[in-house]
């Protein structure tokens, strides 16, 4: 690097965004992931025998992908190279894998690739890199904040350890919010401060796990506060929280954090939670979810998991997804509470679910047999038998149930080759009690 190279990266350096100046240096600097950077956990101990393999770092923002990153390449003795998928492509990907055959060939060197934000390749591209993944032209890191056992290519997948991390704690944002506060080389250690440290808490919250957001708020509360007489910098609570986003809470419409939720809505309305169901129905609605969406998993869960106990959750749910599209935001939340609390409160039942689910496995392995010909139709039969298609004898005679007692008569209504197969079972709580006669 020449010096005018240098000074240009000492000026960037410097006017870098606070949450930029404080990313991680050494392994001993990371707050959180202490399931995977702790004391002989198995990426720290890669890092610090400069043994990395190929892995893939999945999480949401600011909780140290990147960070990690640029710490191994401190550390490691291989050429380091980086790529963002946003931005390159597969004549990228050919100009590092050319560099890398040539100092491997060369020097016996080792070349790492990271690529940042690696599900935002596509299919082409990630086959493009997979065979000198394979045979160790680059050892892969890649970063995203995408599930990538379902948007990276299973076969790269295979060749990677994937390691999970993980939004940090409040405690953890305090920790590195004070750090950057006394921080005199890459923080805020040069002014005069004095910050609230309940507004830090706050802040903390806010921030929901993302360092990035909250040093971010913090770096703009101090540089937009004037000092007072006394030359001080004083960040108060009020102005910590006008700095700082509305909360956006972990939830993307196609990740994981989407289907947490959802999942989390659905079982605390069939375990009869109503707190449960109030709080991950607010979750969805605070992140912008489709009403519509929400009002279709109540629907489901009304049949699926209260069914016969109530059979009116199926109408409340269903009348719920109706005025929901009528009506729309922000009244349509009052509405989904109604039917989710229905639902949670309501006596449970799954012999439907159940039930339909063992006849359709029935139908696709077991031998069926005919529909029994007394309960076939009786135009069909009348023709059957005018034409002779059928005997007489082995019609039967079908009993009409309202001509005896009780509007019941027993027969076979099952094909023989299932007649005593049971597959209603009556839960016998709320109004699905049903004894067969």
């Amino acid at each position: 690097m020449d010096l005018f190279s240098f000074m240009n990266e000492t000026t960037k350096q410097k006017q870098a965004p606070l949450a930029e100046r404080m990313k991680p240096k050494s392994l001993d600097d990371f707050m959180g992931q202490s399931h995977i950077l702790g004391q002989n956990k198995l990426l720290r101990r890669m890092i610090l025998a400069d043994q990395v393999q190929s892995i893939v770092l999945y999480g949401p923002p600011g909780t140290g992908k990147t960070s990690i990153a640029k710490v191994i390449a401190e550390k490691t003795q291989s050429s380091f190279k980086t790529l963002n998928a946003v931005t390159s492509g597969v004549k990228d990907i050919r100009e590092v894998i050319k560099e890398a055959e040539d100092l491997q060939g060369m020097y016996h060197k080792k070349t790492i690739l990271f690529i940042d934000e690696i599900h935002r390749f596509n299919k082409a591209q990630q086959d493009a890199l997979l065979p000198y993944v394979e045979n160790g032209t680059v050892t892969l890191i890649g970063a995203t904040t995408e599930n990538p056992f379902f948007e990276v290519n299973s076969a790269l997948i295979s060749r990677s350890t994937v390691f999970r991390l993980n939004a940090l704690e409040p405690e953890d944002l305090v920790d590195i919010l004070n750090r950057a506060i006394t921080d005199e080389v890459n923080g805020l250690g040069l002014y005069d401060l004095i910050v609230d440290q309940e507004g830090l808490a706050y802040l903390s919250v806010q921030a929901d796990g993302d360092a990035r957001k909250a040093l971010n708020a913090l770096e703009l509360a101090v540089l937009t506060t004037k000092p007072n007489l006394e030359g001080k910098i004083v960040v108060d609570a009020k102005v910590l929280s006008e700095c700082s986003q509305k909360r956006q809470i972990q939830y993307d419409k196609d990740g994981d954090y989407h289907y947490d939720i959802v999942s989390a809505f659905i079982k605390s309305m069939r375990g009869s939670d109503p707190d449960a169901t109030l709080h991950y129905l607010a979750r969805m609605i605070y992140a912008g979810e489709d009403v519509k969406f929400i009002a279709r998993r109540i629907i489901i869960c009304a049949s699926e998991d209260v069914g016969l106990a109530d059979s009116n959750a199926l109408v409340v749910a269903k009348t719920a997804f109706d005025a929901v599209h009528m009506i729309g935001m922000p009244e349509a939340r009052i509405i989904l509470a109604h039917a989710a609390l229905y639902v949670a409160t309501a006596p449970k039942s799954n012999s439907a679910y159940l039930g339909i689910d063992q006849a359709l496995m029935d139908i696709e392995n077991e031998k069926i047999g005919q529909v029994p010909s007394y309960l076939k139709d009786g135009i069909s039969n009348k023709m059957k038998k005018q034409y002779g298609m059928i005997d007489q004898e082995n019609i039967g005679t079908y009993l009409y149930p309202h001509d005896y007692e009780g509007h019941h008569v027993k027969q076979q209504y099952l094909p023989d080759e299932l007649k005593d197969k049971v597959y209603f079972k009556s839960s016998g709580v709320g109004k699905d009690y049903f004894k067969k006669k």
